[in-house]
């Protein structure tokens, strides 16, 4: 069985021998719903690519004791993916984010295309935004990463267009492109992608992208759904850049 893995705070002096305690949700949920006993090894992340992993010494109603055996750490993404994604049908908007998390995301930017059926506003917008952060965190542990990716405020298109111009590398996924990502050698630094709505990216929109450098790629022989388009092209481009470097 594996570990259980949960998210909490870390003290910066952590160390191996250290004693953790995991409480809050993370520790109720941990002892009362998973059932975790002493002796289970438990891992623990920050979600900001720190990491322990221990066995458990002691176990309460509200949570656990974790003696440290191991600290762990994640290396900073080389490169970082951005990926603009804009906002999918309710029922598959879930599932775009957990997608992202599981292929190595670093940070998501929900953005409100033209012609994006959901529209996020008010009260509304807040919930939804807190849901895809909540979705990218269970992502996160269910994928054992230790970096939770970050979940950023709904964008327009203008902002979104200010992030393209400022990223040293920046690519739209369009049907009508003609370079394949095969061709392309992205950079180790960061990597600024986007994701269009059902209806596709209004031709202005991409005007305004092409406009400050973007460059618009092919991913597949097939148009594929916004839900698992940016999950492509993210594994794509993170071994494409991992080509370049060698």
């Amino acid at each position: 069985m594996s570990d259980g893995f949960f998210v909490a705070a870390l003290d910066a002096g952590v160390q191996v021998g250290s004693v953790v305690t995991l409480a809050g949700p993370e520790g109720r949920h941990a002892a009362v719903v998973r059932r975790i006993v002493a002796g289970e090894h438990v891992t623990i992340t920050d979600g900001a690519g720190r990491g322990v992993r221990g066995p458990v010494v002691a176990v309460r109603k509200d949570g656990l004791d974790i003696e440290v055996g191991e600290v762990l750490s994640a290396a900073v993404p080389a490169p970082r993916v951005v990926c603009v994604q804009a906002l999918p049908k309710n029922e598959r908007a879930e599932q775009a984010v957990d997608l992202l998390t599981e292929v190595g995301v670093d940070e998501i930017v929900p953005w409100l295309a033209g012609r994006s059926i959901v529209r996020w506003s008010g009260e509304r917008g807040e919930k939804s935004l807190a849901k895809w952060q909540a979705v990218a965190r269970e992502a996160a542990k269910q994928s054992r990463r230790l970096r939770i990716p970050v979940v950023a405020p709904l964008a327009t298109t203008a902002q979104v267009a200010a992030r393209l111009a400022a990223a040293p590398a920046a690519y739209v996924l369009h049907e009508g492109a003609s370079v394949g990502v095969a061709t392309i050698r992205p950079p180790r630094t960061e990597i600024v992608l986007v994701v269009g709505p059902e209806g596709g990216i209004a031709p202005d929109e991409l005007a305004a992208f092409e406009a400050v450098g973007a460059q618009t790629i092919l991913i597949a022989d097939t148009v594929l759904r916004t839900v698992t388009a940016g999950a492509v092209a993210v594994a794509q481009l993170r071994l494409l850049a991992d080509i370049g470097e060698r």
